[in-house]
């Protein structure tokens, strides 16, 4: 699923990013590569990055 089309950033890329970098949703961005552009997409890629490191904990 693509969490950002701007970008085209899927969500398993952004999970991946979530793994392997520290930083918020726009930091992970820089990290692939992008920013975002019209911003829509930040409150669901902060979600995923929050899911994705409490599974990480888990």
């Amino acid at each position: 699923m693509y969490v950002c089309i701007c970008n085209a950033i899927r969500e398993k890329d952004l999970r991946g990013a979530a793994r392997s970098h520290s930083g918020d949703a726009e930091a992970l961005y820089a990290r692939l590569g992008c920013q975002p552009q019209c911003r829509q997409c930040l409150d669901d890629a902060e979600d995923v990055v929050a899911d994705e490191r409490a599974c990480a904990l888990a």
